[in-house]
């Protein structure tokens, strides 16, 4: 379902794990990762109009998709700082050092975590409606929080959560698609059942990648944020009004992070890749060109 002119690569990025990636298109490189509960697929019409000029990879993450699923061993395994370094790991092996990095949901907090640990390599840094995962944990209080009930439920030790998940793995993320979608026909049947299919083969290790954020995520990114350390590249972030609706100043807790940073609010919803795929190639574009 990628644009013509793509083709698929798996990529060992370190022991044990392959990441599966779409590649296409020549020039300055971009790195896209994709968000819950989705794959590459959904970056298919931004990545058409990059690959025009740029070269262009779409990789499942680790964990997700037809990249590998190592079993949890440990918080590292799918701690955000080991998935940026297969990021970086896999620009590499594709002949790039250096490279821009836009991520949606959960990979834009890969993405985040790549442009902390290796900021010579990211060049610039788009992050598509998250918070840093330190304070998405602090702006969640009382019944407002409900709206987060999988990063709650995600966060359990393991067992019942995977098993709670896997009893209708189509209802529980076909719930996301539906509730989080500002227009339903963005993601025709075809791309809804590929996402429900990849979801329902990774959910010890989608459940895994969630409770990392609820530990050793925390971890880093308090570490990091008692230490001054910001990001160091050209950085956009686009997110939806959750501010108003929680009662936080978005714009204001991404400029802790980023000292060149462009916020901007949409009115599309979560899946703004796929519902305002023009919207979001201005807004890549824009940073590219800084």
């Amino acid at each position: 379902m990628m644009p013509a002119g793509f083709e698929y690569q798996s990529v060992r990025v370190a022991d044990g794990v392959s990441l599966h990636a779409a590649v296409g298109g020549a020039g300055r490189p971009v790195v896209l990762l994709h968000g819950f509960p989705q794959t590459h697929l959904m970056w298919r019409h931004v990545a058409a109009d990059l690959a025009a000029d740029h070269t262009v990879i779409c990789p499942d993450l680790r964990g997700y998709g037809a990249s590998d699923k190592p079993e949890e061993d440990g918080a590292d395994t799918y701690s955000k700082r080991t998935m940026a370094a297969d990021v970086v790991a896999l620009a590499r092996a594709l002949g790039h050092e250096r490279f821009a990095l836009a991520g949606h949901d959960r990979g834009a907090l890969v993405a985040l975590r790549a442009g902390l640990d290796h900021p010579g390599t990211v060049s610039h840094l788009a992050c598509l409606d998250v918070l840093p995962t330190l304070d998405m944990w602090e702006v969640l209080h009382g019944a407002d929080a409900a709206v987060a009930f999988h990063l709650y439920l995600m966060a359990q030790p393991p067992g019942l959560p995977e098993r709670m998940i896997a009893a209708d793995a189509d209802a529980f993320f076909g719930h996301f698609l539906d509730l989080w979608a500002g227009d339903a026909g963005a993601i025709p049947d075809d791309v809804r059942t590929a996402y429900l299919d990849a979801c329902r083969g990774a959910v010890p290790s989608i459940v895994a990648d969630y409770r990392a954020s609820a530990g050793v995520d925390v971890d880093h990114d308090r570490s990091d944020r008692d230490a001054g350390r910001r990001l160091e590249m050209p950085v956009s972030v686009l997110q939806q009004d959750w501010g108003a609706a929680l009662g936080y100043d978005a714009a204001a807790v991404w400029s802790r992070w980023a000292a060149d940073l462009r916020h901007s609010t949409v009115t599309s919803g979560h899946f703004m890749a796929e519902e305002d795929p023009a919207g979001v190639v201005k807004a890549l574009r824009e940073l590219l060109a800084r």
